[in-house]
């Protein structure tokens, strides 16, 4: 079962390259990431009241912790959107492309290739993660907070760890490009969850709805306890074993 899993995993990691796809969602992520940021960082400095009111607190927040702070709210819904997207194009493209049907023809349980699919997109989120982590910080040094506020680079740490627990938020969208046979209900099931999350930490419930605990952590820690983090885990187990049952029940008529 391993190996055969290695296989899989193999395969359509070569898919994923293969389609450039992966790589561009990186590179408008990471990108549209740091331009976004360098952006609202010279409109505050600039004293753009606009930006100012849009960064609340964090405006008056210098150094490395202003920055990840920054860095942290944008990446929580973008990063949420992007995900959802890469998820919806890993399981939706079988369907797109019409290819599902030469899955059934393969000596491989069709469960197997879903976990594989979440496998390969687990591995490449945290390659994302590392990429953003790294453009972070040489835009922190490049700003001169290296010199400046040394002891503040810890504050780097928050950003790989909602990275990879925002992945892990957007597995449902597999399963909803599943049952849906193609990339728009991934990514509809995606926005949705964007804007339950939106609503949830607008109203105050957010520290414990899982979608949300990650991005109200990331911003402020020490108003999220460890819990609620911990129940983050349950999404992608639960709509990740959800994804491989709809594939294993898959039939070529329907």
């Amino acid at each position: 079962m391993n190996a055969m899993l290695g296989t899989v995993v193999a395969v359509e990691a070569r898919k994923a390259r293969a389609s450039r796809v992966m790589i561009w969602i990186t590179v408008i992520l990471v990108g549209g990431l740091v331009a976004l940021t360098g952006g609202m960082l010279l409109g505050a400095a600039s004293g753009d009241e606009q930006v100012l009111a849009k960064l609340g607190p964090l405006a008056a927040t210098g150094g490395w912790a202003g920055l990840v702070g920054v860095v942290v709210q944008i990446a929580a819904a973008g990063g949420l959107l992007a995900f959802g997207v890469a998820l919806s194009w890993i399981f939706g493209r079988e369907f797109a492309d019409g290819t599902v049907s030469g899955l059934f023809a393969l000596p491989v349980r069709r469960p197997t290739i879903a976990v594989a699919k979440l496998v390969v997109f687990a591995v490449w989120a945290l390659g994302v993660a590392v990429v953003l982590t790294i453009a972070v910080a040489l835009m922190g040094l490049a700003l001169g907070y290296g010199a400046t506020d040394a002891a503040g680079a810890a504050e780097l740490l928050r950003v790989p760890v909602l990275v990879v627990l925002t992945a892990l938020l957007a597995v449902p969208a597999a399963w909803a490009a599943t049952l849906g046979r193609g990339l728009l209900p991934g990514i509809a099931a995606t926005v949705g969850i964007i804007v339950v999350s939106q609503v949830s930490a607008v109203i105050g419930v957010g520290v414990w709805v899982p979608f949300v605990a990650p991005a109200l952590w990331a911003i402020a820690p020490s108003q999220v306890p460890p819990v609620a983090l911990l129940a983050v885990s349950s999404v992608p187990f639960v709509f990740g074993s959800l994804c491989a049952l709809a594939w294993g029940r898959l039939q070529l008529d329907r």
